[in-house]
């Protein structure tokens, strides 16, 4: 995979031909987490994923940072590979770098498609924060405690109960990628505890989308309708029957759903 230096060195991805999409990795993750929509968003979009400061093959943050950081990242980035603007997607942390994106570089943004939003942390979604920091140091591996952890919170109950087989892939595939450090990670994590973008959702002027699962406990239903009712072009879906984490539980609906607004979003734009 190319490595190009912006503020360091990022390492990403690139597939596909037409407007330019980034894709903004999830906690822990680098850039393969959205394996399951890539090859089918690169068949309408020249679709880059990136490693996040601290994760993947870019390189590690030397000190503390915020998810406004992130997003400055993303833009110096944008930079340095020569791209004035681009559609944003994004899964909960990328759904949150993803508002502070469209809030503070506007011209930047054609588009937002963000999927497990939240505006700014609450004490819930701070304490089980706090627990995968607890389970990260204790057991030495953030591959562990995503699998442990992380993947109760984003997964039903149904899906343990009737797919085992496929926990086992995601599993599997969790922990053939590079392991982030239990350092990053708490910094990472440091970020998600400050995160609050509340106050600049009003400067969103991109076509937005959001969506949520029915069932998603980190970031509920009421999280988006807060987000929405404060971006004038946006819109909303609900996934029933779904956790935090629909882009696994309903890989088709959801790669159908975030397609038909992007290319009503580029079809726009060309017209």
């Amino acid at each position: 995979m190319p490595k190009i230096e912006s503020k360091f060195t990022v390492n990403y991805d690139r597939q596909g031909t037409g407007e330019p999409m980034i894709l903004i990795p999830l906690l822990s993750a680098d850039n393969a987490c959205y394996a399951f929509q890539v090859p089918e968003f690169s068949r309408h979009f020249d679709c880059i994923s990136l490693d996040l400061r601290g994760t993947g093959e870019t390189d590690r943050s030397t000190g503390d940072y915020s998810t406004e950081t992130l997003a400055d990242d993303i833009v110096d980035f944008m930079d340095a590979i020569g791209i004035q603007s681009a559609h944003m997607f994004g899964l909960s942390l990328g759904a949150g770098v993803g508002l502070w994106l469209g809030a503070k570089y506007p011209n930047r943004v054609r588009s937002l498609s963000l999927h497990g939003p939240w505006a700014k942390t609450d004490p819930h979604l701070g304490a089980v924060i706090r627990s995968w920091q607890v389970m990260a140091k204790a057991l030495g591996s953030v591959h562990d405690m995503a699998i442990l952890g992380i993947f109760p919170w984003c997964l039903t109950p149904e899906l343990y109960a009737t797919k085992p087989e496929y926990i086992a892939t995601l599993e599997a595939f969790v922990r053939s990628r590079p392991m982030q450090s239990v350092e990053s990670f708490l910094q990472q994590t440091t970020a998600v505890l400050s995160h609050d973008v509340e106050a600049q959702l009003s400067r969103i002027s991109a076509p937005t989308q959001l969506t949520v699962g029915r069932y998603d406990m980190l970031t509920p239903l009421p999280f988006a309708e807060q987000i929405r009712r404060k971006i004038r072009n946006c819109e909303l879906h609900v996934f029933e029957g779904c956790s935090h984490a629909v882009l696994f539980e309903r890989v088709d609906e959801f790669n159908r759903q975030v397609l038909a607004f992007l290319q009503g979003r580029a079809a726009a734009t060309a017209a």
